[in-house]
């Protein structure tokens, strides 16, 4: 199994869980929890408790936080490559769930912003490793020279490479054109339906794929209860896997996170789309199933026993 090195955003989440539907204007009962978070960290902790070799490459700030979200990957077996900001805060968001488990996000990226080129460490660009990035370091001004380095990095050492499309709200705002012109060369795209109508102004998934195509090799499409979608340019229909059954979403941050943490070392391996698909539905509906966007640490401790 390639050792997988994902570069990104890493942040402290604080997760507000609404008891019953918010009433607007005055005060709803909720539970309130703080946990690690930031989409291409989450993805590193759920590869590295599965059994992956993986690498995490971020910025955090000096903080209190900072020291903890640090410890936390090293923790879950992440070999974290922190660079510590002087001046910024760890990223912070604040994700606030509703009785129903939907979810809205409010983000600070902090130290994340900061990222710069000579923060990605080039001894873990090597062949036969994988590079997966975040597309937040690309939507985000400040780390976009510090992706669009690390993807040049990766293709120069002949690595595969896999991004996803961080958020769908700014990706708008950057625009399609650029986000497709800033990740040429890579192996694998992975988005949501949101996103994936941004970049193609299709609706409908297999559409968005069909499209995305053009681009890139392959394509994976999230689709939330409807499960997942594969599609590449040598096919003529795309393969499809339904979602695991799930008696009760508890919390749905970080669950697209565990999604890609399930597809990648499947796929690596060169297994079926289907196999992998199944593989990233399963460690989608383990996130759903607690709070908080990474594997539960009491969890992986027992499992270590």
């Amino acid at each position: 199994m390639a050792r997988v090195v994902v570069v990104g955003d890493l942040m402290t989440d604080t997760v507000a869980r609404a008891a019953y539907p918010l009433a607007k204007g005055s005060d709803t009962p909720a539970a309130v929890t703080m946990h690690g978070g930031g989409s291409a960290a989450n993805v590193a902790s759920w590869l590295a408790v599965e059994g992956t070799e993986t690498a995490f490459v971020g910025r955090r700030g000096s903080d209190i936080a900072g020291r903890n979200r640090d410890m936390e990957l090293m923790g879950m077996g992440v070999d974290a490559r922190l660079v510590m900001d002087p001046d910024r805060p760890t990223g912070s968001c604040v994700v606030l769930v509703t009785h129903k488990g939907d979810r809205t996000m409010l983000s600070d990226p902090g130290a994340n912003a900061a990222l710069l080129p000579e923060d990605i460490p080039q001894d873990l660009f090597t062949q036969g490793a994988h590079l997966h990035l975040s597309g937040y370091s690309l939507l985000n001004e400040g780390s976009r020279k510090a992706g669009r380095h690390a993807l040049k990095l990766a293709r120069g050492a002949g690595m595969s490479i896999s991004v996803d499309a961080g958020s769908s709200s700014p990706l708008k705002r950057v625009g399609a054109e650029p986000f497709l012109e800033w990740t040429q060369g890579a192996r694998l795209l992975i988005v949501n339906t949101a996103e994936a109508e941004v970049l193609t102004g299709r609706d409908e998934a297999q559409a968005a794929a069909k499209v995305l195509t053009a681009w890139y090799p392959q394509v994976v499409i999230k689709m939330g209860a409807e499960g997942a979608l594969y599609f590449n340019n040598t096919r003529a229909e795309p393969i499809v896997a339904p979602a695991e059954p799930l008696e009760k979403i508890v919390d749905g941050t970080g669950a697209g996170d565990a999604f890609i943490a399930g597809f990648l070392p499947p796929w690596l391996d060169g297994k079926p789309a289907a196999e992998a698909l199944a593989a990233g539905n399963r460690l989608a509906a383990r996130a759903m199933s607690h709070i908080g966007a990474r594997p539960r640490l009491d969890i992986v401790d027992n499992e270590i026993r």
